[in-house]
């Protein structure tokens, strides 16, 4: 199994790992199991904490690399194939960023992992976070 983590998600298992349920902390903990990080939630990271409002990712986009690898988490990049499915996907959800959590996830046959109950409407392969 390999797990897609969308970014609040991978924030969370970084900073607040408690606000993530017991038996998906263990899931996204366990060594045999590929957990990854989009190249598109750093891009978000980035962007959030240039607007410099709301609620501010907890370290910066070139922070936030070396601590998801700190924390054994594979980095996808952004493809071609994964921009392209984008386009086939129906308006369910907004959000570009979570759009192309959800093309990803269903290109690389990964199991998104998200607290984002809509993001489910796209693919059954979604873990759902509280």
């Amino acid at each position: 199994m390999r797990l897609l983590l969308d970014t609040h998600v991978a924030l969370w298992a970084a900073k607040t790992p408690e606000r993530i349920a017991a038996d998906i902390r263990s899931l996204i903990e366990d060594p045999a199991i590929g957990v990854y990080v989009s190249a598109a939630s750093i891009w978000e990271i980035a962007i959030k904490r240039g607007l410099g409002r709301g609620e501010q990712p907890p370290f910066s986009a070139a922070e936030s690399i070396e601590v998801f690898r700190q924390l054994r988490f594979d980095l996808l990049p952004i493809s071609v194939e994964h921009g392209a499915a984008v386009e086939g996907l129906p308006r369910i959800h907004g959000d570009p960023f979570d759009r192309l959590l959800v093309a990803q996830a269903m290109v690389e046959q990964m199991r998104l992992v998200t607290h984002d109950r809509r993001l489910a409407g796209y693919l059954d392969e979604v873990i759902l976070v509280g």
